[in-house]
């Protein structure tokens, strides 16, 4: 696969995993509140804050039919989707100054759009990728207005079939855009670690020849350091600052601490990794004197057959390879061996 460049960072085959903390509502309608999200952000290791674009009336209307009703067993049981998103939405007028703080901060920043109006917005902030949410993978009309900006796409797989993203892919792939991330997601909030299927990660990248990895709505560091294992190259987690602060998100955000050990497992896991590569290391090299190898363990005379009585594999390794045992086993000696003498011909 070719690389993906996301603002500074690139994603490639060896590439490390690009950490997104996932804003979201976690912001609670205060700016000085998201900007501070945004700094501890930082501070926790991330490399990219997400925002999220719209508005209550770009992503629903305001009715409450009870189509409109959240009663699907979540955290927001029982609330009209209009009022639960007009609590949660960032406010359109705050992006400039939220792209600006991350970029003080070293941070990339861009944001998921939920109608093509909020895809305008963002061309106008120079975006370097756009995310499109697991519930909206289905709006393939968004999905290819977001692709025609020849940006990478990152696509989120929370509530998809097989044909759902075959669909996504080829809604991008007809707009010559090639440049997509696959998302394994569990939309459940929070997920449980049972749920998780994190060979998806694997299997997303292989069978759609795409990157892939993970969104991830568990309370816990294994998904994603198991992710990573299985080649994930984006880890996104919904961050909050404090939880007690409540919000619609606050109860599967990861805080500061909360992602500062994340980041730093995952990385972890990155440096376990490691390579492909055979060749021994130093330290293995020097290991080596622990292996096995031929010894005389009995005296033996000049002219004496070798014989699995008075020659063994056993350590350490400053003898003749293994390999020959058979080989020596039945000639005769060509010179005086003592106990403990290294075997070699």
């Amino acid at each position: 696969m070719k690389e993906i460049k996301i603002g500074k960072f690139v994603i490639s085959d060896s590439s490390p995993v690009f950490i997104i903390a996932e804003l979201s509502a976690n912001h609670n309608g205060q700016i000085e509140h998201a900007i501070h999200t945004i700094r501890e952000a930082k501070k926790a290791g991330a490399d990219c804050i997400k925002l999220q674009t719209y508005t209550a009336d770009t992503i629903t209307i305001d009715s409450t039919n009870d189509d409109f009703k959240v009663s699907q067993g979540t955290l927001w049981d029982g609330r009209y989707l209009y009022d639960l998103y007009k609590e949660a939405y960032t406010p359109w007028e705050w992006h400039q100054k939220l792209f600006d703080v991350a970029a003080e901060e070293g941070l990339i920043c861009f944001s998921s759009p939920f109608d093509n109006s909020a895809v305008d917005f963002l061309e106008k902030l120079n975006v370097p990728a756009y995310k499109i949410a697991s519930f909206e993978i289905t709006d393939i009309p968004l999905i290819e207005y977001v692709a025609s900006k020849q940006k990478p796409v990152i696509i989120s797989t929370g509530i998809a079939g097989i044909d759902d993203i075959e669909l996504a892919l080829e809604a991008c792939r007809r707009m010559n855009n090639d440049q997509i991330i696959l998302l394994k997601c569990t939309s459940s909030y929070p997920a449980e670690l049972s749920e998780a299927n994190l060979l998806m990660v694997k299997d997303l990248s292989e069978r759609f020849n795409v990157f892939s990895g993970l969104s991830d709505h568990t309370m816990s560091n294994t998904a994603p350091v198991v992710a990573t294992a299985l080649g994930a190259k984006i880890i996104e987690k919904h961050f909050i600052t404090d939880r007690a602060v409540g919000g619609p998100d606050a109860a599967f955000s990861l805080t500061k601490d909360e992602f500062a050990s994340m980041v730093a497992e995952v990385r972890k896991a990155e440096l376990s990794l490691g390579v492909v590569d055979y060749k021994l290391t130093p330290g293995q090299e020097k290991g080596k004197q622990f292996s096995r190898s031929l010894y005389v363990v009995k005296d033996i005379k000049a002219g004496e057959l070798i014989t699995e009585e008075n020659i063994r594999s056993i350590r350490p390794g400053f003898g003749m390879h293994p390999k020959n045992y058979k080989d020596v086993i039945n000639t005769k000696a060509k010179k005086d061996y003592k106990k403990g003498d290294r075997f070699s011909i």
